[in-house]
């Protein structure tokens, strides 16, 4: 074979498997689930997974999307990717019985294709807000939905979609059907499933950032999955609220017990980590600081209980500021809160172990003092040579005594100190 024809025939291969490279990457549809509240993870995963499917050259990027809506700014944070994609990016509220609920009816919205399954439903994406006083509350939660009305208008103008019915679904909480949704035009399709969605959108034109139209080719797709990494898996089992709410609680107890024996090292490491993870949780998540404030003055307040003789005064103050706080640390939101099977139980045991501790300190005050040899009654130490009724010795708290005792006693055996006699220690042997 000459050199020629070789380097032709290699040419051939190479420009064959880069048409086939490249007509491999057109024919793939990127497949990403969304379950539960939408919080920053779920927003940077959405735009992790937009990037990926664009520089892999992927045809869009399908959603499935199931959620009770979430964080307002992670929302708009999907909405702002979505509406910038360089791919077509679908939405499917699916499966049967799933819902695009406040957040997730803002980000059906944005979608280039907006899809629902059967038995699905979207709507009632009123803001919920907490404020300080009730006249500052209502004027902070006015201002709230004139804001989120104003986005949910302007995402549907902008995808050719009911404005009105948008409007109302955050002013009014309104919530409708797969079908009342297609027939209102809120969304584009219903689809039994991902199969159907894809031989739906088969053929259709949307347009993306930048004004490029697209026309989709999906009737032969193969479908690649992008699923979450180990570090968003980290990141959304952390900033779960009850995972969040028990790590505060572990690095608070961890730090009471290194502040109340120090020197263990264990408790307050373990107690600054599970703090650490605690607060960084918070970042994610609607706090409430003055909930915050007041769990963390709980703390200041036990441990001020075991220093100060209150009677449990302190331990009751603390135990109303942790509740409060408790009650109090996350902002409402849906999808967002402690629930009620980690806080009752976290408290029963709070208060339990307060209890205890107030006693344990109460027994103590009424106790009389007792110093000098009184304290070495009923304390048990090793005889280091014969006792008898006339004299031995013994070694007990780290001191060697003078001991007799009514029955001869050899050395090595452990004894209890029954009188302390001047210098002498009247003993029996331990059992």
């Amino acid at each position: 074979m000459s050199s020629g024809f070789r380097s032709k025939f290699i040419g051939l291969i190479l420009s064959f498997v880069f048409w086939a490279s490249g007509l491999s990457w057109a024919s793939s549809v990127y497949f990403v689930e969304i379950e539960g509240a939408i919080d920053p993870i779920t927003s940077e995963f959405i735009a992790s997974a937009i990037e990926t499917a664009a520089s892999s050259g992927g045809q869009a990027l399908v959603i499935r999307l199931d959620t009770p809506g979430g964080l307002v700014s992670a929302t708009r944070e999907i909405i702002k990717t979505i509406l910038n994609s360089p791919l077509p990016v679908v939405v499917y509220v699916a499966p049967s019985g799933a819902r695009a609920a406040s957040a997730g009816t803002l980000i059906t919205l944005a979608a280039h294709i907006a899809a629902m399954a059967p038995g699905t439903n979207i709507g009632a994406a009123h803001p919920v807000s907490v404020g300080a006083a009730p006249r500052e509350d209502q004027k902070m939660a006015e201002k709230a939905v004139n804001d989120l009305a104003a986005l949910a208008r302007t995402i549907a103008t902008t995808r050719g979609r009911n404005a009105k019915w948008a409007e109302e679904a955050v002013r009014r909480s309104v919530s409708i059907t797969e079908k009342e949704a297609l027939r209102l035009k809120v969304i584009d399709l219903i689809a039994r499933d991902l199969g159907d969605l894809l031989e739906k959108i088969n053929g259709r034109e949307v347009e993306v950032s930048g004004g490029r139209k697209i026309r989709l080719d999906t009737k032969s797709v193969s479908i690649v999955p992008i699923k979450e990494g180990l570090r968003e898996r980290i990141l959304r089992t952390i900033s779960d609220p009850n995972i969040a709410y028990i790590l505060m609680m572990i690095g608070l107890a961890g730090l009471y017990f290194e502040l109340s024996n120090p020197g263990t090292i264990l408790p307050g490491v373990v107690g600054a980590l599970a703090l650490t993870l605690a607060f960084f949780a918070f970042k994610a998540l609607p706090v409430n600081y003055a909930g915050l404030l007041l769990i963390l003055l709980a703390g200041v307040f036990f441990f001020l209980e075991i220093k100060i003789a209150s009677f449990g005064l302190l331990a009751l103050a603390g135990l109303i500021a942790l509740t409060l706080g408790s009650l109090m640390l996350f902002s409402k939101a849906p999808g967002v809160g402690i629930s009620w099977s980690v806080l009752w139980p976290t408290l029963i045991g709070v208060g339990f172990f307060l209890s205890v501790i107030t006693y344990l300190a109460a027994k103590a005050v009424r106790s009389p003092p007792q110093t000098g040899p009184e304290s070495l009654l009923g304390a048990t130490g090793r005889v280091i040579s014969d006792v008898g009724p006339d004299q031995g010795q013994i070694f007990i708290h780290g001191e060697i005594w003078e001991a007799r005792s009514d029955h001869p006693i050899p050395a090595g055996r452990r004894v209890k100190v029954l009188a302390v006699e001047a210098l002498t220690l009247k003993v029996e042997e331990a059992n």
